[in-house]
């Protein structure tokens, strides 16, 4: 059994949960509402965290104390049942040291998905809805929100591209390493000949940044185009250009959104993508040596590719950084992610990123 101690740092998390209750206290800070909204959010975190922490660790020393109980009076059942009780609780304390890995400054943030089909056609935006669906399931499983904020249909089949909001505590920590390319191996379902093929689709993911952080956004460095929302990412598909992209011409950078009913909406809700991308982009570019993103953002082809899923010849999903796999590919498809988030925080917890 693991120290709880050598994992969280209580005495710390407490002191931090001091400091916010006594700024939310201060009545200068109810004028400020995103800063309110910012220091109750963190608040929630905090409280929620160490509730679950200081409850496993009762449990430990109960079962602990009943364990020296058991050994003393050399009472066999009673040491089965206690260490049966202390193996149920080694789970909760692997979640718990997962979530002490989530110490990133955006970490708590929810966050966006960009999945976008690679070279290849209906093949390549087949596999792209698939995965678009494998993180609506996961978001789902683990209770997050998640919003479609743009998706554009294939020819014919699947998806060219999506974004997703996934909101929700920690969601940009437990997703930041599903940023990369993705390859498939399968039996078409398109091809009459029943052949193998390789499908790539490229994913990116960034945070959702606070209102209150300045992002300089001048006029004339963006392009925005209307359209018709579409597909089944449009909520209110209507017969109005309401949907909107938005380029930033300086950086290349491309957001959508038309899950909102009015073009005005729309334009919010991309200029608020937009921002949280360029925060995201400046960050890297500030530590480029510490850049979890650069690796991934590679081009959707063969040998770039972060994670490969194969259904033919035979199961199983590989993550190439970790070496984390496992067998039960339709299981990952539904969105059971789990040991691969876990697989990445602790690959870069131990500073081996590559």
């Amino acid at each position: 059994m693991k120290s709880c101690g050598g994992i969280f740092d209580l005495p710390n998390k407490e002191k931090r949960l001091q400091e916010l209750n006594l700024k939310s206290e201060n009545p200068a800070i109810w004028n400020n509402p995103s800063e309110m909204q910012k220091i109750n959010k963190e608040k929630s975190s905090l409280e929620k965290t160490i509730a679950e922490w200081k409850d496993l660790k009762s449990r430990i020393d109960d079962g602990l104390v009943l364990l020296e109980m058991s050994i003393e009076a050399q009472d066999d059942a009673s040491f089965d049942e206690c260490k049966s009780e202390l193996a149920k609780i080694e789970p909760d304390l692997e979640k718990l040291e997962l979530k002490t890995m989530l110490n990133g400054d955006s970490d708590l943030n929810s966050a966006y998905i960009s999945i976008n089909s690679g070279a290849g056609g209906t093949e390549a935006q087949d596999w792209a809805q698939m995965l678009f669906r494998m993180y609506v399931r996961y978001a789902e499983a683990h209770r997050f929100k998640a919003e479609v904020m743009e998706l554009t249909d294939g020819e014919g089949a699947g998806i060219k591209s999506a974004t997703i909001h996934v909101e929700g505590p920690y969601a940009y920590g437990f997703l930041k390493g599903e940023s990369g390319v993705h390859r498939l191996v399968r039996i078409s379902p398109f091809d009459s000949n029943a052949r193998r093929h390789t499908s790539f689709a490229a994913t990116f993911v960034w945070p959702e940044v606070d209102d209150d952080i300045e992002i300089e956004i001048k006029t004339e460095d963006l392009r925005i185009d209307t359209y018709r929302a579409g597909g089944a990412g449009g909520q209110h598909v209507n017969k109005t250009d309401s949907a909107v992209r938005m380029t930033h011409i300086p950086t290349g950078v491309v957001v959508q959104c038309q899950n909102e009913r009015s073009q005005l909406q729309n334009r919010e809700r991309a200029l608020k993508m937009l921002r949280a991308a360029l925060y995201e982009r400046e960050l890297e570019e500030r530590n480029k040596k510490k850049d979890e993103m650069n690796s991934s953002k590679k081009a959707n082809e063969w040998g770039s590719q972060i994670r490969s899923y194969v259904l033919h010849p035979y199961q199983m999903v590989k993550d190439h950084r970790t070496g984390y796999e496992t067998s039960q590919s339709q299981s990952v498809l539904d969105g059971d992610l789990d040991g691969f988030i876990e697989g990445y925080l602790k690959f870069s917890a131990r500073g081996e990123k590559k």
